[in-house]
C-alpha cells in the first residue's frame, strides 16, 4: 500500500515526529509489498528558519506558516499514485490560527484519509471545535489512543463512532538489564527516579522536586533525573523562565546531589537506556486534560514503575495495577507513595512486570500492523467523502508574503506617505490616512501569517494616531519630515479611517495594553461621530464600529451610534438612487467600495432588512459598473462617472480595488455565498494585471506596488497608500480562504 504521511518528521525534535517515523517504519515493515519497494513518503511541516537533512523517505516539506506550501503540497500527493494519506493532527503544528491552513489541503485531496488524533480538547475555543470538526467530516476513518479520546469526540465534537478507531500508541522495541544499563551511567549506586519529554509547566515537575526533599530523609541515595529541553514554545515566549525556577527550587531545598536536570533531546535507543536504568518513573501533571502521553506510553512499555497523577490517559493505561495514582498536586502523598516503593521492591517489580506484559501487546510492530489493517479497510470499503463543489480560486497563484517594502517606509515615527519610484519620498512626510492603513496591515499580518516583525510595527502606528489626535477629539492627518503638523484639523476622511483602525485593534489587540490605548482615543474621538457629514467618513466609522461591536454587542450605546450612521446612509441613498441608479451619490467617485462596505458591516450587527438590502443592492450596482467585462475595471479618478455623463478609465487607485477586495470578502461573510469570493479573487487580480492594460502593478523586485493605472501606463512611484491597498488585499485574499475551507 502507497501512503502519503502528514506531519512533523525527524531530525525535527519534536514529539508528533518521533511517532511518524515509529508508524511509518513498522507500517513499512508490516506490510507484505512495501519493504522491498519503499513506495510510501513523508510530507513534513517545518519551521520556516529549520535547516535539517531530512532522510530520503521526506519528499515534500511544507513551512509551517505558509499557505501556498499546503496547497502545493494537496497536489504532490494527489499525483503520487498514493492510496491512502495518513495525517498527525495535533494543534500546533501547523500553520494559521489553530492550524486552520491544513484544511485546505484536506479539501483537495483525490483519496482516502486517516487522521491520528494526538490532542482532543474537552473545551475547545469555537475555531478549535470547528476546525477539528471538519478534520473529522473530511476522514474516512479517525484513530484515538483511549477510551477517553473516543468519548469525548462522539459527544462533545459529534463524530460518528462508527468512523472512529482505538489504536494504542506503540511503543519501540528495545530492551536492555538494568544493571547494565545503570552501570553505563554510572548510576549503580543510586535510586533512580525520571521524568522526560519537553519540559513545560504544565508538566508539574516541581510538584515531584519538592516530594523529593521528604523522600530524601529515608533514601538519600535517591537521583531524580528530569531528561528534555524546554518545550520550544515555550522557549519563544518566556524562554527558560520555567526551568530557571526548577533549578532555583533545587538550591531552596538543598536538592542538588539528588535532582539533575538535562536539557537534552535524546535520540529513542539512549531514552530506553534511561528507562530501564530507572526504579521509578514519575509524570506529576498539573490537570487531567491530556488523553495521549507518548512519554508514559514508552515508560509502560518499559517495564517502568510509574508514578502518576491521574490524567486521562495515566488513568486508563495505569488500571489493573500497571502503575500507582496520586491526586494532582499533592506533593505529601507522592513522597509517601515514593517511599513506600522504595522500601518495598517487591511492589516496584511485581508493577514493573503488568506494566512490561502489556508493554509487549503495543509494540511498534504490532501497532503498525494494525494501521495497515485499517488503511485496507478505509481503501478497500470506505467510500471517498464528497467534495464540496469548485475551489473559488487558487492563492498558489499569489506572489510571496512581504512586508519588507512597507519596513522601508517606515522609521521611528510612522510610514513615509510618498514614494519616489522605490525609496521613501521624506519631503512628502507623514499622514494619518497612511499610518491608520498601516496599523490595518500589521495587525493582519500578525493575526493571518504571525508576522512578529508586523507586531512590533503596530506601536509605531499606533503612537502616530494617538500623536495626532487633538483635545477637542478630533485628528491631524499632515506632518512634515521634520515633524511639523501642516493643518490644524485633518480631513473627515482620515478621521473615519482613524477610527476603522482603532475599532479594528480593539477586535485583534494582541495585548491588553494594545486594547487600553485604542479604546482610549477611539472612546475620545465618538463624540465627534455625529457632527461627521462625508458619506465615506461615515462609511469608515461605521466599519470601526462595527469591529468594536464584534466583542461588545453589549453596548447598546454604541449600537444606537451605528444605527445613526447607518440612517445617514440610507437617507443618502434614497435620495439619489433611481431605477438604474442605486447609490448614495449623484456619481461613483473614489473609495467607492466603501459605501455598501459599510452597510455589509452593519448588517452584520444591526437586525434590519432595509441596511442589508440597500448593501447588497449598492455592492452589485457597483458590481455592475466596474467588471461588466469580466475584470475589475476601477472608475477612473480623472473625471470620476456621474450618471449623466461617461465614465472616466483611467488614474485608477490601488484603493478602489482594495474597497472591492474587502466589500466581497464582507459579503461573503455574511452570506455564504461563494461566487464572491470568486468576484473577490478577480478584484485582487487586479493588482497581478487582469485590469484596463493588463499591466501588473505589484513590483515583484521591490516587493511594493504602484500607485496606479494612468493612460500611458503605470504610475511609477511606490507610495505608502498603493502598498497597503495591495497588502491589506493579500492579506484578506489570505484569511478568505481560509474562512472558506472553514465553512465547506
Amino acid at each position: 500500500m502507497k501512503n502519503a504521511y502528514i506531519a512533523t518528521y525527524p531530525p525535527r525534535q519534536c514529539g508528533i515526529g518521533t511517532f511518524t517515523e515509529n508508524l511509518y517504519k513498522s507500517m513499512v515493515a508490516s506490510d507484505p509489498v512495501e519493504p522491498n519497494h519503499k513506495r510510501s513518503f513523508i510530507v513534513a511541516l517545518k519551521d520556516t528558519d529549520e535547516e535539517l537533512n531530512y532522510p530520503r523517505e521526506v519528499k515534500f516539506l511544507i513551512r509551517q506558516q505558509f499557505q501556498e506550501d499546503y496547497l502545493n503540497a494537496a497536489k504532490y500527493i494527489n499525483m503520487s499514485g498514493a492510496q491512502c494519506c495518513i495525517l498527525q493532527h495535533e494543534f500546533g503544528i501547523f500553520g494559521g490560527k489553530d492550524g486552520v491552513h491544513i484544511l485546505p489541503l484536506l479539501h483537495q485531496l483525490k483519496m482516502p484519509l486517516v487522521v491520528t488524533l494526538h490532542t482532543v480538547l474537552q473545551t475547545p475555543s469555537y475555531a478549535q471545535k470547528e476546525i477539528l470538526q471538519r478534520i473529522c467530516k473530511m476522514a474516512n476513518r479517525v484513530v484515538v489512543m483511549s477510551r477517553k479520546a473516543t468519548e469525548m469526540l462522539t459527544g462533545i465534537y459529534g463524530v460518528p463512532k462508527s468512523k472512529i478507531a482505538l489504536v494504542e500508541h506503540g511503543v519501540p522495541a528495545y530492551r536492555y538489564i538494568q544493571e547494565e544499563a545503570k552501570r553505563e551511567f554510572r548510576l549503580q549506586d543510586k535510586k533512580v527516579l525520571l521524568t522526560f519529554g519537553f519540559v513545560s509547566r504544565n508538566k508539574g515537575i516541581e510538584i515531584a522536586i519538592k516530594a523529593m526533599s521528604e523522600v530524601v530523609k529515608k533514601h538519600p541515595d535517591i537521583l531524580y533525573i528530569v531528561l528534555g529541553k524546554t518545550h520550544p514554545a515555550v522557549l519563544r515566549h518566556v524562554g527558560e523562565e520555567y526551568r530557571l525556577y526548577l533549578t532555583q527550587l533545587i538550591e531552596d531545598l538543598n536538592l542538588e546531589e539528588n535532582v539533575i536536570l538535562l536539557n537534552e533531546f535524546t535520540s529513542q535507543k539512549e531514552l530506553f537506556k534511561y528507562l530501564y536504568a530507572s526504579d521509578i518513573y514519575i509524570t506529576p501533571y498539573l490537570n487531567e486534560q491530556q488523553v495521549t502521553s507518548g512519554t508514559l506510553t514508552y515508560a509502560v512499555g518499559a517495564g517502568s514503575a510509574v508514578v502518576s497523577t491521574p490524567y486521562w490517559h495515566a488513568a486508563e493505561l495505569l488500571s489493573n495495577g500497571r502503575g500507582v495514582l496520586f491526586d494532582f498536586g499533592d506533593t505529601n502523598e507522592l513522597s509517601r507513595i515514593l517511599t513506600d516503593l522504595l522500601d518495598n521492591p517487591e511492589k516496584r517489580l511485581e508493577i514493573r512486570k503488568k506494566a512490561l506484559d502489556y508493554g509487549k501487546k503495543i509494540s511498534w510492530p504490532k501497532i503498525g500492523s494494525v494501521y495497515n489493517d485499517v488503511i485496507e479497510t478505509v481503501v478497500e470499503k470506505d467510500s471517498k467523502i464528497e467534495k464540496k463543489g469548485p475551489i473559488p480560486f487558487d492563492i498558489s497563484l499569489l506572489p510571496a508574503y512581504s512586508i519588507e517594502y512597507i519596513k522601508r517606509l517606515t522609521d521611528d515615527f510612522g510610514i513615509i506617505q510618498h514614494g519616489f519610484f522605490g525609496i521613501p519620498n521624506l519631503k512628502e512626510g507623514y499622514c494619518l490616512d497612511d499610518n491608520s492603513r498601516a496599523l490595518l496591515v500589521a495587525l493582519m499580518a500578525y493575526k493571518v501569517k504571525k508576522d512578529t516583525s508586523a507586531l512590533r510595527l503596530c506601536s509605531t502606528y499606533l503612537s502616530y494616531i494617538h500623536y495626532m489626535q487633538t483635545e477637542d477629539v478630533r485628528f491631524r492627518h499632515l506632518v512634515s519630515f521634520n515633524r511639523q503638523f501642516l493643518e490644524e484639523v485633518g480631513s473627515e476622511d482620515s478621521f473615519g479611517r482613524s477610527v476603522w483602525a482603532l475599532g479594528y485593534m480593539m477586535s485583534n489587540a494582541p495585548d491588553d495594553s494594545y486594547y487600553q490605548s485604542s479604546k482610549n482615543i477611539f472612546f475620545k474621538a465618538m463624540p465627534h461621530f455625529d457632527k461627521l457629514r462625508s458619506v465615506r467618513s461615515i462609511a469608515n466609522t461605521m466599519i470601526g464600529i462595527s469591529y468594536y461591536l464584534q466583542n461588545h454587542m453589549s453596548d447598546d450605546m454604541m449600537i444606537e451610534q451605528l444605527k445613526q450612521l447607518a440612517g445617514f446612509l440610507i437617507k443618502e441613498y434614497e435620495q439619489n438612487s433611481h431605477d438604474n441608479w442605486k447609490w448614495y451619490e449623484e456619481l461613483l467617485a473614489y473609495d467607492n467600495a466603501i459605501l455598501p462596505l459599510a452597510m455589509l458591516h452593519a448588517a452584520e450587527i444591526l437586525p434590519e432588512k432595509k441596511v442589508r438590502d440597500i448593501a447588497f443592492e449598492s455592492m452589485h450596482f457597483l458590481t455592475e459598473q466596474t467588471m461588466s467585462n469580466g475584470f475589475l475595471s476601477i472608475i477612473g479618478n480623472q473625471k470620476w462617472y456621474n450618471k449623466k455623463s461617461d465614465r472616466s478609465v483611467f488614474a485608477q487607485q490601488p484603493l478602489d480595488a482594495m474597497g472591492m477586495v474587502l466589500m466581497f470578502r464582507q459579503a461573503y461573510n455574511i452570506s455564504g455565498n461563494k461566487d464572491y469570493l470568486s468576484r473577490l479573487f478577480r478584484s485582487f487580480k487586479w493588482f497581478l494585471g487582469e485590469n484596463d492594460l493588463r499591466m501588473s502593478l505589484f513590483n515583484h523586485e521591490t516587493q511594493g506596488c504602484f500607485d496606479g493605472l494612468e493612460s500611458y501606463g503605470v504610475n511609477q512611484n511606490q507610495g505608502a497608500e498603493s502598498i497597503l491597498a495591495y497588502q491589506i488585499s493579500y492579506l484578506n485574499v489570505l484569511k478568505a480562504h481560509e474562512d472558506y475551507y472553514r465553512k465547506e
